[in-house]
């Protein structure tokens, strides 16, 4: 056995006494860890910064696109803005214990289904340092002993982070345990970690790229709560107002190109296509956009590049956009099922039974009416953060927060019942 893996078992089963105690933590120490981490995040901001300017120094000089590097850049306002989701986060109602349905069947055995922790979490992700905050607050708040591993790129900065969190953890009266970042760029970590480290962790949540989520599903031992790549579309039907597509498809593109939620297919209603698509490029291509279309989409607007098969399947995380004009609805829908992700789909229109009937036919985590792809986020959706937004069928889909990071388990209050 290697020194590593003597020290990710180790890891495994520090993790597994701490979520023990974590659950049986009083909401209130929770909470509190949470306020206090939110405090010491504004007041570390100059030590954040310096670990944060450490990995981009190095990620540019390892080549890394700027689109990445956005991802991996923090700012006074980021840090402020992760400051602000752990405070959502604690003030989120704790989902511990909630009776989600109670019944009395006719044997008279009084039936509770009751939240109640996953237990350990294996959180793998790459590039963003605020999801070393995101996680740990969401895992505190569920009642979840957590280990992380941060992409090597944003290892300094996540470094700094983690150590507030044990911190705060430690002045709330909890186990520092309880969140436990590994400390190694090392990637035979992730592969121990995908083993479940002798059943420690109960479920690996990965988020980051197609190479590594695929790497995950190909090797775990353990469940696996992720997502796929975001190939988000916005289809603007022949019913949709101008000045509401043209701000809405600015924003799903432009906003943050490098976030999931950015709409990387703009579907046209071939009826509306003339009205509508030369003033939404013009924005784009105002903006800093490269326009990649099929035939009729060039033919309306001529400085697009031709499209290949290729783009209808690719995330591009830049100021990249594929555009192909489609029949109508179904067409549109049609094409949203052939290419797309199932992370996050959104129509324009104003024509109320057009678009409930998208969202009827859309099979994706995320479906939005007149808004904009990039509220694809669970502090938009009011759950303080997320620790990604789950493309899965199973257990949770969208964007997981506190509450998608439980499970539950029966309670059964009987008078002394016996089966016949």
């Amino acid at each position: 056995m290697t020194d590593l893996s003597t020290r990710m078992l180790d890891l495994g089963q520090r993790a597994r006494t701490a979520a023990v105690l974590l659950r049986e933590a009083p909401a209130a120490a929770r909470t509190r860890a949470l306020e206090i981490l939110s405090a010491k995040l504004r007041t570390a901001e100059p030590d954040i910064l310096a670990a944060n300017a450490r990995d981009v120094e190095a990620a540019r000089a390892n080549g890394m696109t700027e689109a990445l590097i956005d991802r991996l850049s923090l700012s006074p306002a980021r840090i402020a803005g992760m400051a602000q989701a752990v405070a959502t986060i604690a003030a989120v109602p704790d989902p511990l214990g909630v009776e989600t349905e109670r019944w009395t069947p006719a044997n008279g055995l009084d039936i509770a289904r009751v939240r109640t922790p996953i237990g350990v979490l294996g959180v793998i992700y790459e590039s963003r340092p605020n999801v070393t905050a995101d996680a740990a607050a969401l895992c505190i708040r569920s009642g979840n002993a957590a280990i992380l591993r941060c992409g090597s790129d944003c290892l300094h900065s996540s470094l700094a982070i983690a150590a507030l969190i044990a911190e705060a953890l430690a002045e709330a009266g909890l186990p520092a345990d309880v969140v436990q970042l590994v400390d190694t760029p090392d990637r035979e970590a992730v592969g121990l970690m995908l083993t479940g480290l002798n059943g420690a962790i109960d479920v690996i949540v990965p988020r980051g790229g197609k190479s590594l989520v695929a790497r995950v599903h190909a090797e775990a031992r353990t469940a696996v709560l992720s997502h796929l790549e975001g190939l988000n579309h916005t289809y603007l039907h022949q019913a949709a107002d101008l000045e509401t597509a043209r701000a809405i498809v600015l924003n799903a593109k432009m906003r943050r190109v490098s976030v999931c939620g950015a709409t990387e297919t703009l579907l046209v209603d071939r009826a509306a296509a003339q009205r509508l698509l030369p003033p939404v490029a013009a924005d784009l291509i105002a903006a800093g956009c490269e326009l990649r279309g099929d035939a009729h989409a060039r033919a309306l607007v001529p400085a697009m590049t031709p499209a290949t098969e290729a783009d209808w399947t690719t995330e591009y995380l830049a100021p990249i956009l594929s555009v192909h004009v489609v029949d109508d609805l179904d067409a549109a829908t049609d094409h949203i099922a052939r290419y797309g992700s199932g992370h996050t789909e959104a129509i324009v229109t104003t024509d109320a039974a057009a678009a409930e009937r998208f969202a009827s036919k859309v099979d994706s985590a995320i479906v939005l009416i007149n808004a904009s792809t990039q509220f694809a986020d669970g502090g938009e959706f009011g759950f303080g953060g997320e620790i990604g937004i789950s493309t899965n069928r199973l257990h949770a889909r969208g964007p997981v927060g506190a509450e998608q990071l439980t499970t539950y388990k029966y309670v059964v209050r009987g008078q002394g019942q016996i089966r016949p």
